[in-house]
C-alpha cells in the first residue's frame, strides 16, 4: 500500500495523545538546543513537528515529505522527496530529525549516508524510532496461564521487515538490531552523543520491553 493511501492512517496515529505525551518529549530529550542554522524534518508529514524543532533549536526548519497532500498541511516550506533521498544541496544542512520514520526506510546505510552529505561537519542527526526489539519479525506479546503479559523476542538479530495493519491497509516496517543501526550511522560519519531507551507504559505491555529509542549524533569534522 502506498503512503499516499496510507496518510490517513498516519494522521490519526500523530493524533494519538501518546505522541504528545511520549514522543514529542522523547524528541526534545535528544534534540541539540540552540544551534540555529537549518533544520530539516525528515517525513515531516503535515509538519506539526516542524515548529517543536525552530524554538528548540532556534534554526529555520525546512521539512522533506513524500506525501504532497500532507506536506500542503505544513505551515512551514516542504520539499518533496522519497527517504532516503534528500533534494538538498551537499553540507546545506545544520542538522536533521526524523521521527517515527527510519524504521520505514528499507536502506537504513542509505539514509545515514544521505543524511551526512546534506548536514555539514559540525552538524547533528537526531532519530526518534520504534526501538529494534520491538520491531524483530516474530516479536509479539504472549499471555502465560496466570495471565501475566510475556514478551517473544523474535528474530532480533535478522535484518527483516513485518507487515502491520494500518487502518483499512497495511504498513511495512523494516527491522535492523541496535548494532546495525549504530555501525552504520558510524560508517557514515556520525558520532554519538545520546541514546535514550523508553519503554511502552500501555497496560497490555510489559515495562521492561523497550518501546521507543531517541538518538543523536553529531556529524564528525575532517
Amino acid at each position: 500500500m502506498s503512503w499516499e493511501e496510507l496518510a490517513g492512517w498516519w494522521l490519526g496515529e500523530v493524533s494519538d495523545p501518546a505522541y504528545d505525551e511520549v514522543v514529542t518529549p522523547l524528541l526534545l530529550e535528544v534534540l541539540p538546543r540552540g544551534g540555529g542554522g537549518v533544520v530539516a524534518d525528515l517525513g515531516s508529514g503535515d509538519g506539526r513537528l516542524m515548529p517543536v524543532i525552530a524554538e528548540a533549536t532556534g534554526g529555520r526548519v525546512v521539512g522533506v515529505e513524500l506525501v504532497e497532500d500532507l506536506a500542503r498541511e505544513s505551515a512551514q516550506p516542504v520539499v518533496l522527496s522519497r527517504l532516503p533521498m534528500l533534494p538538498l544541496e551537499t553540507g546545506s544542512l545544520d542538522g536533521a530529525c526524523v521521527v517515527l520514520v527510519l524504521e520505514h526506510v528499507e536502506d537504513h546505510e542509505a539514509f545515514f549516508n544521505e543524511t551526512a552529505r546534506a548536514v555539514k561537519p559540525g552538524g547533528f542527526l537526531v532519530v526518534v524510532a520504534n526501538h529494534p526489539f520491538w520491531t524483530a519479525p516474530g516479536s509479539t506479546p504472549i499471555s502465560d496461564t496466570d495471565g501475566e503479559i510475556l514478551w517473544r523476542p523474535g528474530r532480533y538479530f535478522e535484518r527483516g521487515a513485518t507487515v502491520e495493519p494500518a487502518g483499512s491497509g497495511e504498513v511495512t516496517f523494516f527491522h535492523r538490531s541496535m548494532s546495525d543501526l549504530l555501525n552504520a550511522a558510524a560508517s557514515a560519519g556520525w558520532s554519538l552523543e545520546t541514546l535514550v531507551e523508553r519503554s511502552s507504559d500501555r497496560d497490555d505491555m510489559t515495562p521492561s520491553v523497550p518501546r521507543l529509542l531517541g538518538a543523536s549524533w553529531v556529524r564528525a569534522k575532517p
